[in-house]
């Protein structure tokens, strides 16, 4: 099925209102970009207003938009005080979190240059995602507990369609990555809501296998890892669907193709090798490992942008720790797209990953309850940071490991061992 832009736009806007945050009516909804950028990409302001457009129709009281313009970025980058890179802004932290305390929406839309700053200086990139990390971490805890329904879904911008496309004429890659992100969010698909209800549904049978076997832990080898992964005890697999704490039934990733959970922050050895490149910031960090001793990184290694690496593991106590596991099929169509995204929500769906820093507090069972001592004392990790990096490849084996120390096969060849 060919679609015209608009027509596109529409059924991806009523995706977002209807599945990804399933906003009710009198809720408001804030749009929001990366935050270290300011806000939603000026690239994405026609998909945003259509957005608007959805969620007044879904009876929503008032949408709002936070934008960040690039070129504003890179004029700080480029003439800024030198000493002035801690700063962040005075008001938004605080607006994010009255929002979210309000049981309001939140939308993110990503549209950006993932190559932005790559000729900035490593010390004030990693300057400038530590003054963001640690302003936003209320807002981020709130997340962490489903406080409200949020959602992530991505836009074609320019910048990241040139790095997607590099080898298309300018004019293709826009209208090309657009194609792409609807083919992956099935917007092809005659009835892309149904679509998506069976999807999800897929997942969340997988999620309540996983929830079934309580494996003390995860063994990956291949590509690479050779990696142990403890499980808490409670550790709760979660597909693409959660519910807030007031009961909206929300999916968080558009596209979502991962199960996931909670890794004991203490119980964590080996290595880590990554098989994608992570865009951190503006800047790409590419064929990394971590070394992982008791639960914490003690080396890291990058042979490009290792030192953002390592500010982003210096970044707070529980930075150089895992606050998710997550598992996702090689034969997933974001994998099988054959294309590298250097966009976390797109590459994170085509390979398994883990992710450092916070962990999710509905990961854990009672965990939206506890306070940050006993979440911790449960296993659970706590830091401003939370940054997921691709480690699954068609080479990768997983083993769950059963609380008698034997262990079955969950993963072959980045495959389920198991159909469900």
């Amino acid at each position: 099925m060919t679609l015209a832009f608009d027509q596109k736009l529409q059924r991806y806007s009523d995706l977002a209102v209807k599945v990804a945050l399933n906003l009710q009516a009198g809720q408001r909804l804030l749009v929001i970009g990366p935050l270290a950028n300011g806000g939603a990409s000026l690239e994405a302001a026609p998909l945003v207003r259509q957005i608007a457009e959805s969620a007044y129709r879904a009876g929503a009281s008032l949408v709002e938009a936070i934008w960040g313009d690039e070129a504003l970025q890179l004029a700080r980058f480029r003439s800024a005080p030198r000493d002035s890179f801690g700063e962040f802004s005075a008001w938004l932290p605080h607006a994010l979190v009255e929002h979210v305390k309000g049981g309001h929406a939140v939308l993110s839309v990503y549209a950006n240059d993932p190559d932005l700053l790559k000729g900035a200086a490593p010390g004030l990139v990693g300057a400038v995602q530590q003054a963001v990390a640690h302003s936003v971490r209320p807002f981020r805890e709130l997340i962490s507990r489903n406080q409200t329904n949020w959602a992530v879904i991505a836009g074609a911008g320019s910048g990241w369609a040139a790095r997607v496309f590099p080898h298309l004429p300018a004019e293709e890659q826009v209208p090309r990555l657009w194609d792409v992100i609807g083919r992956l969010c099935r917007l092809d698909r005659p009835d892309p809501v149904a679509a998506w209800e069976t999807h999800l549904q897929g997942l969340a049978a997988r999620s309540d296998y996983l929830n079934r076997k309580h494996y003390a832990a995860l063994r990956y080898t291949g590509g690479g890892t050779h990696l142990t992964i403890g499980l808490p005890a409670g550790h709760l697999w979660v597909s693409g669907r959660s519910v807030t704490r007031s009961g909206i039934s929300f999916t968080a990733n558009l596209p979502t193709e991962e199960v996931f959970t909670i890794p004991h922050k203490d119980r964590v050895d080996g290595i880590v090798t990554s098989t994608k490149p992570l865009s951190h910031g503006g800047t790409l960090i590419d064929r990394f490992s971590l070394q992982f001793a008791e639960g914490r990184v003690v080396k890291v290694t990058a042979e490009r942008g290792e030192s953002v690496l390592q500010q982003l593991v210096d970044t707070d106590d529980g930075a150089g720790r895992l606050g998710e596991v997550a598992l996702v099929p090689h034969s997933s169509p974001v994998s099988q797209s054959g294309l590298l995204f250097y966009n976390t929500l797109f590459d994170e769906n085509a390979a398994s990953h883990v992710a450092l820093g916070s962990a999710y507090k509905f990961t854990l069972a009672g965990g939206d309850a506890m306070n940050d001592g006993e979440f911790e004392h449960a296993g659970g990790n706590r830091s401003a940071v939370h940054v997921d990096f691709m480690i699954g490849s068609a080479s990768l084996d997983v083993d769950g490991v059963l609380s008698d120390g034997t262990t079955e096969p969950v993963m072959r060849r980045g495959e389920w061992a198991v159909s469900v």
